[in-house]
C-alpha cells in the first residue's frame, strides 16, 4: 500500500499522473490531503476536473505560521499512517506538507519517496529550499527530474543507489491535462482575451509579497510591461498576495486581477499567453513545456534547466530589469527542447516502487 500525501494546488497537479498510474495498474493506495490549500479554486475543484479520486483523508489544517502549520500536519499525518500502516509514502516538491510527510514517515520507519528530488535555489531565505533539502536527506527513493538534479544529490553525499532520474511528472500532467481540458474550459472567451495578446503573471512567494519594497518593484514592473507593449497583464492573484496588496494599498494600472484559477483554466491561460512573468517554479516548468517564453521575477531558480535551454530569464524585482527581460524574451524563438522528460515519469516512478516494494 502506498500513501500519497499532498496539500497544495501544484502537488495535486503533479501527483495526478502518479494517481492515474496507480489506478491503471490496480495498486493499493490512498490519498492524504493536509488542506494546506483550502479554498475551492485552490483545492477541491482540482480533483473533480483532473478526474482523480477525492482524498480518503483531509486534515484541513488551513493557514497558520510555518511551525504551527507543519506541527498540525505532522500530528495528523502520524495518526493516519499509524492507522493505515502503508508500505511507502510519496511526497512531491517542497511545501510544508512535504516536510511534515517526510518527517512523519521517517520517524515511523516507513519507506519515503520524494518526487521532484534534487532541486536547489541555494537561497535559504526561501522556506521551500529548507523543506526540499531536509526531505531529500531523509528519503529512501529520490526521483530526480533531470541529470542536473541527480548531480546535486550526489554532490550532497546521497547514494546513487537511491536516486532515479525519471523526468518530471509535470510533463505528464501538462500533456494529460491539456487533453482532458480541451473541451471543458474556455478562459479566453470568459475573460475577453485574445491568444497571444496578453501577458500572464503570478507572484506568490513569501520573500516577494511580504516585503513592501520588493512587491512594489514587481507590481511597478508589471505596469511598465503592460504600458510598453500596450497589452494587459492577467494576474490570477494568490490569497496571500491579495492580502499584502491590500495592506500596502497598491492599485496598479494595466493589470487584470482575477481569482485563483483551476488547473485546466490556468493551463489554457499559460498556453495562449504571449509571455509569462512569474516567481513560481512550477509555472517556469509549464511555460517551458508549452513553448511560452518566461521571465522569472527572482534572482535564482531551482529550475536552471529552463534558463539553460533559453526558455526562461531571471530578472529579479527591479521594474526596469523586468521590462528589459520581457523585451528580450518576447522575441525569443520558441524552438527550445523540453528538458524535463517525455511524459512517462509517473509510469517510471510507479514501476520502481512496484519492483522494490514487492
Amino acid at each position: 500500500m502506498i500513501s500519497i500525501i499532498l496539500g497544495t494546488r501544484p502537488e495535486i497537479i503533479k501527483m495526478s499522473p502518479i494517481i492515474r498510474e496507480c489506478e491503471k495498474k490496480g495498486i493499493n493506495y490512498f490519498l492524504l490531503h493536509t488542506g494546506q490549500h483550502y479554498s475551492k479554486n485552490m483545492d477541491a475543484v482540482f480533483f473533480d476536473q483532473l478526474d482523480i479520486p477525492e482524498p480518503e483523508y483531509n486534515l484541513s489544517v488551513g493557514s497558520a505560521p510555518p511551525g504551527e502549520q507543519t506541527g498540525k500536519m505532522l500530528t495528523g499525518i502520524e495518526k493516519v499512517l499509524s492507522e493505515k500502516n502503508p508500505d511507502a509514502v510519496l511526497v512531491q516538491g517542497d511545501t510544508n506538507t512535504v516536510l511534515a510527510g517526510a518527517i512523519a514517515a521517517t520517524k515511523m520507519n516507513i519507506t519515503l519517496g520524494h518526487v521532484e528530488a534534487g532541486l536547489r535555489s541555494y537561497d535559504r531565505r526561501m522556506p521551500e529550499e529548507i523543506n526540499r533539502i531536509l526531505t531529500d536527506h531523509c528519503s529512501n527513493y529520490l526521483f530526480a527530474p533531470t541529470l542536473k538534479s541527480q548531480e546535486i544529490l550526489l554532490g550532497e553525499g546521497i547514494s546513487k543507489d537511491q536516486i532515479y532520474v525519471t523526468g518530471n511528472t509535470v510533463v505528464d500532467a501538462v500533456y494529460q491535462n491539456l487533453k482532458i481540458g480541451a473541451n471543458k474550459v474556455q478562459p479566453l472567451k470568459r475573460f475577453g482575451l485574445q491568444s497571444g495578446k496578453y501577458f500572464l503573471a503570478t507572484i506568490h512567494r513569501q520573500e516577494n509579497v511580504d516585503h513592501m519594497e520588493t512587491l512594489k518593484g514587481l507590481i511597478d514592473g508589471l505596469e511598465l510591461v503592460s504600458k510598453t507593449f500596450d497589452l494587459p497583464v492577467v494576474y490570477p492573484i494568490h490569497p496571500r498576495s491579495q492580502k499584502m496588496m491590500n495592506k500596502f494599498g497598491f492599485k496598479p494600472q494595466g493589470v487584470i486581477f482575477i481569482e485563483p484559477q483551476d488547473s485546466m483554466t490556468f493551463l489554457q491561460l499559460e498556453k495562449n499567453a504571449a509571455l509569462i512573468l512569474t516567481d513560481s517554479g512550477g509555472v517556469q516548468e509549464e511555460a517551458c513545456i508549452l513553448n511560452v517564453p518566461c521571465v522569472t521575477l527572482r534572482r535564482n531558480t531551482e529550475r536552471p534547466e529552463t534558463v539553460d535551454v533559453g526558455a526562461n530569464l531571471l530578472v529579479g524585482s527591479d521594474p526596469n530589469d523586468i521590462l528589459k527581460g520581457a523585451k528580450k524574451m518576447i522575441d525569443t524563438p520558441r524552438c527550445w527542447k523540453n528538458p524535463f522528460g517525455d511524459g512517462t515519469a509517473a509510469q517510471k516512478i510507479v514501476n520502481i516502487l512496484i519492483k522494490n516494494l514487492s
